[in-house]
């Protein structure tokens, strides 16, 4: 990198986005920062980051397949109420549909204690988990989705507008991440070949 004369973009100063002064039930931390899963659709992630434009911020929620670290379901809206994670939960039992017994992790914020996601949660089957209060380490598979979010796409642009910040996240987490980004903990696949390559072994085992 010296050599081409190529610098790391600097991170810029973390902005909480968890309130979790509330007397909302709080679940367990069942996850224990096991990361690892056994298939896809057993362990999910969740949780919420910001972009800054100049119509003010925007919001967005993305629920992560720990199997394969692809975003299965995102959300994205001006203001951090609870329908911003039960958009982006919704999408991803709808693109997924997952069978009884899925773990999702999250933090222990209000919008994931609020009883609409809990309800969506059990109705779904879906153990709920979360993580200690303050702990980043806890989630740590989406803070790194996150991270890289801001470096590789956000903190490169400067948005006018919300509609164009969306836009942008849209093309990041659909054309490239889920697709075409490659991952040192799968191999070196993108999360998409992850899983088609897992689903290509599994159909080989149960043909044998």
């Amino acid at each position: 990198m010296r050599a081409h004369g190529i610098r790391p973009k600097p991170l810029r100063r973390f902005k909480v986005t968890t309130d979790s002064r509330h007397a909302l039930p709080i679940a367990q931390n069942l996850l224990c920062r096991q990361f690892a899963a056994e298939a896809a659709d057993r362990r999910w992630s969740a949780d919420i980051t910001y972009l800054w434009t100049r119509e003010g911020w925007l919001y967005l929620a993305v629920v992560m397949d720990l199997f394969s670290r692809r975003i299965v379901g995102w959300s994205m809206r001006p203001t951090l109420e609870r329908t911003l994670v039960l958009d982006a939960l919704e999408m991803a039992l709808s693109s997924r549909e997952p069978a009884a017994g899925l773990l999702c992790h999250s933090d222990r914020g209000s919008q994931y204690a609020s009883v609409d996601y809990q309800a969506l949660l059990a109705r779904k089957g879906i153990t709920c988990s979360m993580s200690r209060k303050g702990d980043c380490w806890d989630n740590a598979p989406v803070e790194s989705f996150f991270a890289s979010f801001k470096r590789e796409l956000v903190y490169r642009r400067h948005y006018q507008s919300r509609s164009e910040a969306r836009a942008d996240a849209f093309e990041y987490i659909e054309v490239w991440y889920n697709r075409k980004r490659r991952h040192s903990v799968l191999g070196y696949l993108s999360p998409a070949e992850f899983e088609k390559q897992a689903t290509g072994a599994a159909v080989l085992t149960i043909a044998a």
